[in-house]
């Protein structure tokens, strides 16, 4: 015979988790533990074994289970029993299970009584089972014997709390009725680790082996010394009926009679026995798994609002139905154009917050790395004025010149204009880059379609090539136009007047003013150890000053470094960092900060560090232009090197020109900066949006067969199918648990009752304990009921509260068997005494 209760409940949650594996995911039921605890002999094995309804533990007297037994019940179309020490042997004989446990206790502990924590586990795979676990504990004991440790009361009871402690686990307390219950170790470690009774639930064992005239009515109906989920009597088979193999189905029908039969018990029998045991167990699991629903139903929910979108596209979806491709090409060109325009003209919709891309990333390129490589080609001051002096003393040639020649300002500025060409042509290669990043970005959308996906981006990608070499032929055409006339009457050229009294760095203080150039976030590289190594600071960057702080409230300011005479260079990046470091140094090789030749800063990203750079610039600091050091002294060992400082007028002849240079590439600098991100823009990134919304379609359609581009990914196909399975899935699910809600019923948890009795710790001297049991009152002699009254026949007695001590430190009395002398010089105690 099986747990009849439990069989009803298996396909409930057979449903659930069918329902919930088809989507890949767990039930989470999280069924309770059921634990038996109690004394020696009490019966916890017979308990386990009548819930589960098999006949497989170790059985005898004294301390049988000497191990803990975790018993693991699993949900499977055959039935047998596994050990995790005996892994891939299959038991399908019970009493195999029973020798292998005695077998495995034994090799552990001995044979001489030892008991040992390591647990056995068992598993038992049944069609009659839920996923539950159930856990046999030794029984509790205070005097070792045989090969057990001095501690084992300590010992055994540690072992308990490992498993009792768990607020999944419910908990049977087993106390044998024919000692005291007031003395239980189960009802005191139950009291210990449930202290409001939520999941402990009393067994009263051996009430067949009374003594005659007692019974344990009392507490059956849970008048004295009450649990909050009160007490169910069992009847155990006895030794004799084990050795004799009387079967479990007849010892249930003997302890049915048992109850039926008895004068105490007969009112209470619908409420005693296995079979009631088995129900109240099979009831909490139901209880259980009613709670987890509401939040298993909400999260089914959730899921189908997440996936009902875009699973009605899928419900009437054909394959092969030709209509469907050429509407989803339309739909997909569309999109890949809506989105192109998306990345690169912005928008408030995916944006990327990890790194600059589209339009922002080219905005970049035009407004902060353009600029700085142009003004990484100025020249260093005195190579300069060198080739000005070769220049005027060239143009002179045999004669002394007595004026300034047009004829070296001219060489110099075409020669400096013509430098330009390379970074406006690496401005071209950084935008196309982008761009084609910015194609590969937006076909991702297309990863159903690959083959479509792959023809887009190369016809695209393609387009934007073609595009290249015409667009930077257009920008090497204005700085051809630059070189062909140099006009000497703009307005914003200095002419030869005003050469002498201005310089370009007066002109550049002029311009930019003390204002606030930059704020942000840097680490100074190269402190020491010593004197606390990198330290992030919040630097304030002018025209005229470097300040940094301690944070970006700039209350507590650190040092302010003057930006005169600083350049700035790259540092290589540590292996043994991840940051990127550029150094600011003194052209006139003092100190920058402190004792230190340069200081080192250094940001998370090269982004980051170059942005920064060209806001240095802006102030008017300028990077190391690398020189070839061997030409330098070559030059400078030269006599030529030094000729042009012997003549006062070819020195004022230089700084005419070289006034007159920096006036007119300033404003040649001012038109490329302008003019280059715009012929960009308009040859390069307008006209590839104009392409892709005007002839990127008749490019695809040209290219072949449509039915080929718009091939499904086998990938999109699986995907298709499992969000359809899914949706299905789920919408089973929830149904199923609305069938479950209505076809099971909670129990409410029964109220609270006075259970200040099990709070006790010390008894008074003089008084008999008030732990004695109950269990052995004689019956009285029939005649009017007691105060109060018996409930009636069949009906549960009103649980009452303990009398009432005058001694309020004083727990009640609860009357002993009669005819017993009490020991010496303690008093008999009676109900008239109360």
């Amino acid at each position: 015979m099986g747990n009849r209760g439990m069989e009803d409940l298996i396909p409930l949650v057979n449903h659930l988790q069918d329902a919930f594996a088809s989507i890949g995911q767990n039930a989470s039921l999280d069924l309770p533990q059921i634990a038996v605890v109690g004394g020696q002999s009490a019966g916890k094995s017979s308990v386990l074994e009548n819930f589960l309804g098999k006949d497989f533990l170790p059985r005898g007297s004294g301390i049988v289970t000497r191990r803990p037994l975790v018993l693991q019940l699993i949900t499977c179309p055959t039935e047998f029993a596994e050990f995790l020490h005996c892994k891939g042997k299959k038991f399908t004989d019970f009493d195999e299970v029973r020798q292998e446990i005695e077998a495995e206790t034994d090799r552990v502990t001995g044979q001489n009584k030892g008991i040992s924590p390591v647990p056995i586990n068992l598993r038992v795979y049944s069609p009659n089972v839920l996923n539950l676990t159930l856990v046999d504990l030794p029984g509790m004991t205070k005097v070792p014997v045989g090969d057990q440790p001095a501690d084992i009361e300590h010992q055994i009871r540690d072992m308990i709390m490992q498993f009792v402690t768990k607020d999944n686990c419910l908990l049977l307390a087993v106390s044998p009725a024919n000692s005291d219950l007031a003395n239980s170790d189960a009802l005191k470690i139950a009291k210990e680790v449930d202290p409001q009774g939520l999941r402990t639930i009393g067994v009263i064992t051996k009430l067949d082996l009374m003594d005659e005239g007692t019974d344990a009515r009392d507490i059956l109906e849970n008048k004295l010394l009450p649990l909050r989920r009160g007490y169910i009597g069992v009847v155990n088979r006895s030794q004799k009926d084990i050795d004799g193999k009387k079967d479990i189905t007849v010892a249930l029908q003997a302890e049915r009679k048992f109850f039926l039969s008895h004068p105490a018990y007969r009112h209470l029998a619908d409420r005693m026995g296995t079979a009631h045991l088995q129900k109240v167990l099979n009831q909490q699991l139901t209880n259980h798994i009613r709670d987890t629903l509401p939040g298993l139903r909400s999260k089914l929910q959730s899921q189908l609002l997440s996936i009902e979108k875009e699973v009605e596209e899928y419900k009437n979806f054909r394959p092969d139905d030709p209509g469907r491709k050429t509407k989803a090409l339309l739909q997909m060109v569309q999109q890949f154009a809506v989105d192109f325009e998306k990345r690169i003209e912005g928008s408030g919709d995916q944006v990327d917050t990890y790194e600059l891309s589209g339009g922002a990333k080219i905005n970049r390129i035009f407004h902060e790395r353009f600029p700085f490589e142009l003004v990484k080609l100025e020249s260093d001051e005195k190579t300069l004025r060198k080739e000005i002096s070769y220049a005027i003393k060239n143009i002179h040639g045999i004669r002394t010149g007595l004026f300034t020649p047009d004829m070296a300002f001219e060489t110099i500025v075409k020669r400096q204009v013509a430098q330009i060409k390379e970074p406006c042509q690496k401005c071209v290669d950084m935008v196309i880059s982008e761009l084609v990043n910015t194609v590969r970005q937006c076909t991702q959308k297309l990863a159903q379609y690959p083959m479509l996906r792959e023809e887009m981006e190369r016809i695209v990608t393609q387009h934007i090539r073609d595009r290249e070499s015409f667009s930077k032929n257009q920008v090497m055409l204005l700085i051809d136009i630059e070189l062909a006339y140099i006009n000497t009457n703009h307005e914003d050229f200095i002419g030869f007047a005003n050469a002498q009294q201005k310089s370009s760095q007066m002109n550049k203080k002029k311009a930019t003013g003390n204002q606030v150039v930059r704020k942000g976030w840097l680490t100074i590289n190269n402190i020491s150890i010593m004197k606390g190594g990198a330290k992030e600071y919040w630097f304030v960057l002018t025209a005229e000053t470097l300040s940094w702080y301690k944070d970006d409230e700039e209350k507590e300011k650190k040092y302010m470094l003057p930006v005169d005479n600083l350049k700035l260079k790259d540092i290589e990046k540590s292996f043994m960092s991840s940051k990127h470091v550029f150094a600011l140094f003194n052209t006139e090789h003092r100190n920058v900060y402190k004792d230190y030749r340069q200081l080192e800063l250094a940001s998370e990203s090269q982004e980051e560090v170059d942005s920064w750079k060209a806001s240095f610039l802006r102030a008017g600091v300028y990077p190391e232009r690398s020189v070839d050091k061997d030409k330098v002294e070559a030059e400078e060992s030269s006599s030529d090197g030094q000729i042009h400082s012997l003549d006062p007028q070819l020195e004022r002849q230089v700084e005419i020109v070289r006034n007159l240079v920096d006036s007119y590439l300033s404003i040649v600098h001012c038109t490329v900066r302008d003019l280059i991100p715009k012929t960009v823009m308009h040859l390069m990134v307008n006209n590839t949006k104009e392409f892709i919304h005007a002839d990127l379609l008749a490019h695809l359609y040209s290219c072949g067969d449509q039915n080929t581009l718009m091939e499904e990914s086998q990938e999109q196909a699986q995907h298709r199918d499992e969000m359809l399975k899914m949706y299905h899935a789920l919408r089973e699910g929830l149904s199923i648990i609305g069938d479950i809600s209505t076809s099971t019923i909670s129990t409410a948890m029964p109220p609270p009752v006075d259970d200040s009795w099990l709070q006790v710790t010390g008894m008074p001297s003089g008084r008999r304990s008030p732990m004695s049991s109950p269990t052995h009152q004689r019956r009285a002699p029939p005649g009017p009921p007691r105060s109060g009254g018996r409930a009636a026949p069949g009906l549960p007695g009103p649980p009452s509260r303990p009398a009432v001590s005058p001694d309020p430190g004083t727990p009640p009395s609860v009357p002993s068997r009669p005819n017993r002398a009490p020991p010496p010089g303690v008093p008999r105690i009676s109900l008239s005494d109360q």
